[in-house]
């Protein structure tokens, strides 16, 4: 007779799906390249901020009302215009579950965030994944062809991760115009401060959401803002739409803390920018370090890259070498880290070759 305990039934979909797999910390003399994060440390205000926000013994503005304002009077909206959450996979995660659900669809690029399988697998849904085009983009006009009366989300990530392209904003209208104002459309962009393209689509700049009512923008304090520990994420969209994840969201999920530093950051903008600029720049000689060396890498418009790859042992190369990356069955991203990796990262994308 067995010894084992007998445990609690479970979906024997969500029993199949592996837990998120984080990048694994560097050595004390190498790089973390795997998860995307800012190399910089945080500003000196914005560690003021969140000393500042000390009571510990209270529960959070479950709604993050400052935040949800500041960001309100910066792209022009209402408040109840804006939702704050746990970073932006958070909110993904809340409209998905708000909208889709057994039976139904939910549609995106693949590859794309590695996030969205599990995020759909978890609401009950059943995902359609669209095969990018040849260079890492979007296929539009695929997804759109692919849309059917099942179909509850659509998800567009630009600068796509981990492949790096963007999506324009011409591309980007034409699409919307051939999808069913009843379906959802979250457009990604976790990465929109990295961008340089001038074509690129801008869903806040361009004011999506009050043009088209069922798009919603998400974006995160995580990458460009540096905030990736507190986790803090916001979507902009109409105020009915929001209401659907304010529904499903789990409350109180952002700290009084990570509101501060997200509040004294946007007062910081010229230094976030100063510091996003830095970054762009080691990602353009970065890639053109890469294509040099004979790599056929995408425009990235993020802070990554990626190396088309299914050599099983190039991301070993990586890790002797003394770089955490993300590999992938297809291929391996590699974030723009501290200026002193660029060398290194350029060395053993060289070997492989």
């Amino acid at each position: 007779m067995s010894s084992d305990p007998v445990l609690p039934r479970v979906r024997p979909e969500i029993a199949a799906l592996p837990p998120y797999r984080q990048g694994r910390p560097a050595a004390p003399d190498g790089f973390k390249l795997s998860s995307n994060e800012n190399p910089f440390d945080p500003l000196p205000g914005v560690l003021d901020a969140v000393r500042g926000a000390d009571a510990l013994n209270r529960y959070p503005d479950a709604t993050a009302g400052r935040l949800r304002a500041a960001l309100g009077a910066r792209y022009g909206v209402a408040a109840d215009e804006v939702i704050v959450g746990a970073g932006s996979v958070s909110l993904l995660a809340a409209f998905i579950q708000a909208a889709a659900g057994p039976g139904d669809e939910v549609l995106y690029a693949w590859r794309s965030f590695e996030a969205y399988p599990g995020l759909v697998l978890v609401a009950g849904a059943a995902s359609v994944q669209v095969s990018n085009r040849e260079g890492g983009g979007h296929d539009l006009d695929a997804m759109a062809a692919a849309i059917t009366d099942r179909t509850r989300v659509v998800i567009v990530c630009t600068p796509n991760n981990p492949t790096g392209p963007i999506v324009t904003s011409e591309e980007f209208a034409a699409f919307l115009a051939q999808v069913p104002r009843d379906v959802l459309v979250l457009l990604d962009e976790a990465y929109a401060e990295f961008v340089t393209d001038d074509a690129a689509v801008d869903g806040l700049g361009e004011r999506l959401p009050e043009r088209h009512p069922n798009v919603v923008v998400l974006r995160t304090f995580s990458k460009a803002y540096g905030l990736a520990a507190l986790r803090v994420g916001y979507a902009i969209g109409h105020a009915r739409v929001l209401d659907s994840a304010r529904a499903t969201q789990i409350p109180l999920s952002v700290t009084a803390q990570a509101e501060s530093a997200a509040l004294a950051s946007l007062e910081r903008e010229s230094e976030i920018d100063e510091r996003v600029a830095d970054l762009v720049g080691r990602r353009e000689r970065l890639l053109a370090g890469l294509r040099d060396a004979g790599w056929d890498v995408p425009a990235s418009q993020s802070n990554f890259v990626w190396l088309p790859t299914t050599d099983p042992a190039a991301a070993a190369s990586f890790d002797a070498a003394g770089l955490v990356v993300r590999p992938f069955d297809d291929g391996i991203r590699i974030s723009v880290g501290e200026e002193e990796s660029l060398t290194r990262v350029l060395d053993v994308a060289r070997r492989l070759l």
